[in-house]
């Protein structure tokens, strides 16, 4: 018997990559129902050849759907995840409205699996910032080995990061430089076209912006809260997949060929490592693809035991749609959710 699957957010980006994915990967569904505001009900959404018509989430009744799949922003989430996850369906939510609370687990199924125990305090689980989730799938392999006890990291990400407005931003921007017509920043802070923008999500009283700040906290909750960790996020004008400039420093010696030996073993990973002009990943290469790619893996001269290596990852998919769904067919391989008996 399937699983009936809510896809929240079905209208923007990452809920129509959700539906590609849950079909591309024969999740085992009896039903997909596609939810969002009451202002998009009616939309068309595609479910493999199957075209869905969106429902309003308002006043949805979820006592006999079984997994929510929740990427309607964080105010949303706060709202209704609680509500959903009481109707007895498992929520799982691509904002950031759970990530830090301490029942909720935040999981990448690669890196902290088995964390997922403890979803049934709040019947939510979090999926984590896109840029974190690449960058954890790289290093949870090189901890195990060496123990990492601090990351340096430098983020250049999509526009798609800031959904679909920060892609439309992008077009129309780039279109207006090339027609000479006068260049508007709405969803950015500044110009995006043909430049970047050292800043994502809001300032803190720190100086660092919350998207670092995530960085640092989920880091922590999944990997180990002992890694020390600092970044800074950049926005630049590429349409899908996030890029990462990583500096690691390990508490045991480690050589580059050891990590690459160890990455090309690693799930999830993919390592495209060759010293020569184009041996390495580019975000236009990751659009669409499942993998975290891992290059440029080296020694970095100035430190004892530290690495140096540029992760890139479709942050629509690994980032956001199909982290949540790898996390539904982990509930599912380990037995820790069932179908709900239909009424007759």
């Amino acid at each position: 018997m399937g699983f009936k699957v809510a896809v929240v957010g079905a209208t923007g980006n990452v809920g129509r990559e959700m539906l590609n994915i849950l079909e591309e990967r024969g999740f085992p569904v009896s039903e997909v129902v596609a939810l969002a505001s009451r202002r998009s009900q009616g939309t068309e959404v595609s479910f493999g050849d199957k075209t869905l018509k969106v429902k309003a989430l308002e006043g949805y009744d979820f006592s006999d759907t079984d997994i929510a799949v929740m990427s309607a922003g964080g105010n949303v989430s706060k709202e209704w995840s609680p509500k959903i996850g009481k109707q007895g369906c498992v929520v799982i939510d691509n904002s950031s409205a759970f990530r830090y609370d301490p029942d909720v687990p935040l999981i990448v199924p690669e890196v902290n699996p088995d964390a997922i125990e403890g979803f049934s305090k709040k019947n939510i689980i979090a999926n984590p910032n896109c840029s974190t989730a690449q960058l954890v799938v790289a290093l949870k392999p090189l901890h195990e080995a060496a123990t990492i006890k601090r990351i340096v990291v430098a983020t250049y990400q999509s526009v798609s990061g800031a959904g679909k407005e920060g892609m439309d931003e992008l077009f129309t921007q780039t279109r207006a430089v090339f027609v000479a017509d006068p260049v508007e920043a709405k969803k950015f802070t500044k110009r995006i076209a043909f430049n970047v923008i050292p800043h994502i999500d809001v300032f803190m009283e720190d100086g660092s912006t919350k998207e670092e700040w995530k960085m640092v906290a989920e880091t922590k909750k999944m990997l180990d809260p002992k890694i020390k960790l600092t970044a800074t996020c950049v926005r630049v004008p590429v349409f899908i997949g996030h890029s990462e400039a990583v500096n690691v420093e390990f508490e045991k010696p480690i050589t580059a060929d050891e990590a690459r030996d160890i990455l090309r073993e690693a799930p999830g990973c993919l390592v495209i490592d060759k010293r020569e002009d184009g041996g390495y990943i580019t975000p236009i290469e990751s659009a669409g693809e499942d993998a975290t790619y891992i290059s440029r893996i080296r020694e970095d001269s100035t430190l004892d035991n530290a690495l140096n290596m540029w992760i890139v990852s479709d942050n629509l998919r690994k980032g956001a749609a199909l982290n949540a769904v790898q996390i539904a067919e982990l509930l599912i391989e380990r037995g820790l959710i069932q179908p709900k008996k239909k009424a007759a």
